[in-house]
């Protein structure tokens, strides 16, 4: 569905990609690999927010530009560092993701909601959250979202154990759930046994 090849990328500090190819089904796919071994780069590249250095990419067996309009349509991705939206409130952040994304589940949100404990803090701020709380709000807009690619970075990172279990239960269930194909991949130091991904893609240690 989405294929990658001869990717290279560098930093300052030395060659970081060379020459990496990966084909991506649909369903979830899980990067792990250890510390600065290139997991959040690459799903900032596959977002469009990094540029490569040489490579191609293909969706659907067509060529794309990460930062075209038409590619950034299905593409879902937030760096949960971010303070970009800050200032919005939930409700309005998910109307901001419901703009960008014809798919977008409204259906869905509730039980998104309810599921990460997002209830008590449905009309604050995002400044006003904890670093977890943030990250559930930007969970649930990517499962709600509907779009054709979707890019975790460390999900589980600041969530309690039940809100844990329910990103793994919902991710389990997408194929089933999602009435079109969809890339997933999400980054991790470890992989979680609780996952069933379709692939790994090991970046080593």
């Amino acid at each position: 569905m989405l294929q990658l090849h001869g990717l290279r990328f560098h930093h300052p500090e030395g060659v970081l990609f060379d020459q990496l190819s990966i084909d991506l089904a649909a369903g979830l796919t899980i990067v792990r690999g250890g510390e600065g071994r290139g997991k959040t780069t690459l799903l900032r590249l596959l977002a469009g927010a990094e540029q490569a250095h040489g490579g191609t990419l293909t969706l659907h067996g067509q060529p794309c530009d990460t930062r075209s309009a038409a590619y950034q349509a299905q593409c879902y991705y937030v760096d949960p560092r971010t303070e970009a939206f800050d200032q919005l409130r939930v409700p309005d952040y998910f109307a901001a993701v419901r703009a960008r994304f014809a798919g977008f589940d409204d259906a869905a949100l509730p039980a998104l909601i309810d599921g990460l404990a997002l209830t008590p803090h449905y009309d604050k701020q995002l400044f006003m959250l904890s670093t977890g709380s943030k990250r559930k709000v930007y969970l649930a807009a990517a499962f709600a979202a509907g779009a054709a690619i979707n890019l975790l970075d460390d999900p589980f990172a600041g969530l309690d154990k039940g809100s844990i279990n329910f990103v793994c239960d919902t991710l389990n269930g997408l194929p089933t759930r999602v009435a079109i194909p969809q890339v997933w991949l999400a980054s991790f130091y470890a992989v979680p046994a609780a996952l069933n991904a379709v692939a790994v893609l090991d970046l080593g240690d």
